[in-house]
């Protein structure tokens, strides 16, 4: 059953229309440039070991032309095998550990994901409320999450069907938060940001967005739930049904820049 939830997985990964940014794809991969800021992304790839190196050297200078960051996400089925190795060779980050990407059917969640959430979980519907969203971002990763808030409000503003983003409170203030994509005709929504501040952990929040999340998408209609799962979240998802489906690396290039520095 997970073999053809893959091959539906990267079926639509190769489809999917994501807001604000234009789709450009041939038979060898699917990039994504950003239209409201730069950092754009290559989600799929299918290249010949022949044919590796020299794509690796046409999209380096395709987005340096650009003067756009990328990040070149590698799933462990894509083609070649190796591709990682072959992008840090020519100067990109990998982020490392890989990704879990965990998969749920939402018919067969389990019972506490489909009661009634009683902490104070409230959904974000307009941009000046993102602020409470910078403010977790910038206390749980210790870094400037502006470029992530426009990347929200723009996509809350542009297509308001297409994300979905809640924030947990605990005496009114910002404690966690997550959000959700709705592909256009998906299979899928995918599940994305979930942060919670360390003082607040260990009390229910996470699970307690997970579940907004998911009955949400129930309402939709939508079948299956992803979540990119670093190692913190992995065994939470487990513990409430998730299975993995593939693992994913964000390759990150900066610029030739970056990579002369000594």
């Amino acid at each position: 059953m997970t073999t053809d939830i893959l091959a539906l997985f990267d079926q639509e990964r190769y489809n999917n229309e994501i807001p604000n940014m234009r789709r450009e794809a041939n038979l060898e991969i699917v990039r994504y440039i950003d239209l409201v800021s730069t950092r754009s992304t290559i989600t799929y790839t299918k290249l010949s070991l022949e044919r590796v190196e020299a794509v690796i050297e046409q999209e380096v200078a395709y987005f340096e032309e650009l003067d756009h960051e990328f990040e070149w996400k590698v799933y462990s089925q894509d083609i070649p095998s190796d591709l990682k190795v072959h992008l840090v060779a020519h100067g990109f980050e990998a982020e490392e550990p890989a990704e879990a990407i965990v998969v749920l059917a939402v018919d067969n969640a389990p019972a506490k994901l489909l009661q009634p959430v009683s902490l104070d979980i409230r959904r974000i519907t307009y941009a000046d409320q993102l602020a409470d969203v910078r403010e977790i971002h910038d206390h749980v990763w210790q870094n400037d999450s502006s470029w992530l808030v426009d990347f929200l409000a723009a996509t809350l503003e542009s297509s308001p069907n297409y994300i979905s983003i809640y924030v947990a409170y605990k005496d009114n203030q910002p404690v966690s938060c997550g959000w959700t994509f709705f592909p256009m005709h998906s299979q899928f929504a995918g599940l994305f940001g979930g942060s919670t501040v360390a003082a607040y952990r260990q009390n229910g929040y996470y699970t307690a967005l997970l579940a907004a999340r998911l009955q949400e998408a129930q309402q939709r209609g939508v079948p299956y739930l992803t979540v990119d799962a670093g190692p913190m979240s992995l065994p939470v998802l487990e513990k409430l049904g998730f299975r993995l489906l593939c693992h994913a690396t964000a390759c990150n290039w900066h610029g030739k820049s970056a990579v002369d520095k000594p």
